[in-house]
Parts: C-alpha cells; structure tokens; sequence
C-alpha cells in the first residue's frame, strides 16, 4: 500500500499537525505501507505537477492547520491543481482523510472543507482527524491523544485495504461539472503565458495583421469554398455532434458577409442559417478567413479567442462548446 501525504503547514518546530502526521508515519511504517510526505510550502514553485504524484497512491493525506483563519492557502492551491491538471479517473479510486490542528479556531470548518473538496473532485473520502491544540506539548505528553492519533492511522489503513464504501453524497453531483471544466492540456505556466499575451495589445494587434497577411496570401490556394458564403450552414450541418441538454444559440457576424450566420442547438436539433438574432447566448465576430480556416479543421473557435482573431461576446464556455458542437477537421 501507497500513502503520500501533503503538508500544507509553515513547517514550524511547534506545529501540532506536523507531530500528528509524523506519529502517523511511524504507524504507517509499522504497517509495511510506504509513505511519503510532500512539503507544499518547499514545493510552491512546482504545486501544478504534483497531482501527478498521486498516481502511484492508494490514499492521501491533506494535512494542514488552522492558524487564524481556513485551512491555509497551499493545500488549496493544491486542490485546485488536481481540479485544474489532475487524473480524475485516478482520483476517483483515491481514498484521502483530512488531518487538521488548529492552534486557533475552526479545525472542524477545516477538515470539513478539505472533505467537501476532494469529494467535488470525485474522489474517496475516509475518517480524518481534527482537533483544537494550542500547544504540541498537549499532544506530546498525554498519552490518550497519542493513541487517538495512532488509532486514527489504523483506521485509515483499514479503510483504504478494505475499500471501504459509503454512500453517495451530493457533492458527487457538484465533480461532474467540475470535471468537465478542464479543456486545456496547457500547463499552469503556459496558461500564464498566454494570458500575458493575450493581454497585450501591441501582441495581439501584430497577431491579427501576421493572420490576415497569410490569409491573403495563401487565399485561393487552400479552397475557401464559396467566399459569397452560402456553403457555411452546409459545413455546419455535416460536422454537426449532438449533445444531451444542450440550448444554445449563437450570432456569427462575418466580415464580407451581409448577414450574421445563426446556429440553434437545442439537443439533438441544428437550425443554421443567414439572419439575425436580438438576444444570443454567445455572438462572435471575425473575418470571413478565420471561419474558413475553423471550417477546414486548422483552427478551432477557442484557438481563434486566444489568439485574438476573434471577438466574443457572453459566457466563455458556451464559446468552448462551439468547438464540441462541430468538430472539423
């Protein structure tokens, strides 16, 4: 068995989180389980690769405590790198129980909220353990608190050999949005990236002029079909995938094309057409060339957002849906 362990605290001499962790390690080692335990504060720099070190684990351990107020900003940073880069298919076979000290106020609130993340998450949950400790030495030398510490280490080793069930919380509704949230395959680093070009102006307007420069120049050699375009509704319709749930509707206003292409969806149904539309849930503009470009499958209508080449109006996941909804290429 596999139990890694992911410190959020400062590392201080008297964290009372740190001796229960260490005390849980002893236990663990007696057990034959092999641990390790990641130091978010000496892995700040790198927290975006570390759900990939869950892999390899049948279990974690969120450890982290209450100083003044929650559970700290690392073990959430963290959490939002499994949500943002992590394995959810690994994760949902994951157990993790929540260890929270607070030297304060609020190890309970704490512990219940490390639970409620990692189960929007999809993943396993086990019993944990919390508790007030204003001094280490409280926990050092009374003998009960010790064993309730051990006992808490058995008891997640039960647990995780065990796979232990329990029933379906409503949390496990919340992690099938959140799991459909990550649409990238960018690192944190290159989304850092590429939001500060995004955000230049001088970046974007060279990228717009190089773009309509190769657009001009390789027009015609590459098949734009009917530049009057009145083939676009055809494109559409035949690359159109269905999507349950689905009701959306979208304005494309096109540059050398009198009328705005409308896209209906609503589930199984695709209504496409020149017109107009007073109230679109998503309403892009662009030039005639980046459409055709989308249209010949080398380029999608997020790719052409970040870029710059193309304007958007309303919420930006009906905008990634464009590019579920109609898959050239």
């Amino acid at each position: 068995m596999k139990i890694n362990i992911y410190y959020g605290g400062r590392g201080l001499i008297g964290d009372p989180t740190l001796f229960a962790v260490r005390r849980m390690m002893t236990v663990f080692e007696e057990l034959n389980v092999k641990v390790t335990k990641y130091d978010l504060f000496e892995q700040k720099n790198n927290i975006s690769s570390l759900p990939l070190t869950i892999k390899d684990a049948d279990a974690i351990i969120l450890a982290s405590t209450v100083e003044w107020h929650g559970v700290g900003g690392m073990i959430m940073s963290f959490l939002d790198a499994c949500w943002l880069y992590g394995d959810k298919e690994k994760i949902s076979k994951t157990y993790m129980a929540p260890v929270v000290m607070s030297t304060a106020y609020g190890e309970k609130e704490g512990e219940l909220e490390l639970t409620t993340a990692w189960l929007s998450l999809g993943g396993l949950t086990c019993q944990g353990l919390s508790g007030y400790v204003p001094e280490v030495s409280t926990l050092e030398q009374n003998e009960e608190y010790l064993k309730l510490i051990e006992k808490c280490a058995e008891n997640i080793y039960r647990s995780v050999s065990q796979r232990a069930k329990a029933l379906p919380v409503s949390a496990m509704a919340v992690s099938r949005i959140t799991n459909k949230t990550r649409n990238t395959t960018l690192t944190q680093q290159e989304t850092e990236q590429l939001s500060e070009y995004a955000s230049d102006e001088k970046y974007v307007e060279k990228q717009k002029a190089d773009i309509k420069e190769l657009a001009d120049l390789f027009k015609g050699r590459l098949g734009s079909g009917n530049e009057n375009g009145e083939d676009l509704p055809v494109r559409f319709k035949k690359v159109f995938k269905a999507q349950a749930g689905v009701d959306l509707k979208y304005k494309i206003n096109l540059s050398e094309t009198p009328k705005p292409l409308i896209l209906r969806v609503e589930g199984s149904k695709l209504e496409a057409s020149y017109g107009e539309l007073v109230y679109p849930d998503v309403e892009l503009t662009m030039d005639r060339s980046v459409i055709d470009e989308i249209t010949q499958g080398r380029k999608t209508f997020q790719g052409g957002f970040m870029e710059g080449s193309i304007k958007t109006k309303g919420d930006f996941k009906n905008l990634r849906m464009l590019d579920t909804l109609f898959v050239f290429g």
